[in-house]
């Protein structure tokens, strides 16, 4: 039998593989329930170039597993990237559906001048 874990981690393998035709860095996303993590990883996966989470310093304050505190990290990481020379990359959402969290920190992410 199936655990929602399996079927999450079956999405994310066919959404990579999909990614890795374009050759593209990633914006992979991965959020627990009491925080959210976001990365930047190298074309052919070898290597993280960027990350950022809400386990810093200045996101710790107050709730960190929301809406809110996920478009922080979107900002922060679209900040970092374009500080690292990352202009365009392709966004990875890990199997979570796009709603939520997730939306939120890919929103803030385009809205900070990262394109995706």
């Amino acid at each position: 039998m199936k655990t929602k874990r399996d079927a999450r981690l079956k999405r994310a393998r066919r959404g990579r593989a999909k990614i890795k035709e374009l050759l593209m860095p990633r914006l992979c996303v991965y959020r627990s329930p009491r925080h959210t993590y976001a990365q930047i990883i190298s074309e052919d996966g070898s290597e993280v170039k960027v990350a950022a989470s809400s386990l810093e310093e200045t996101l710790r304050e107050g709730a960190t597993g929301n809406v809110e505190c996920a478009a922080k990290v979107g900002a922060m990481i679209a900040e970092r990237a374009k500080a690292a020379g990352f202009e365009k990359v392709a966004f990875d959402r890990s199997g979570y559906k796009y709603h939520g969290r997730v939306k939120a920190l890919a929103d803030a992410a385009r809205e900070a001048g990262l394109q995706f």
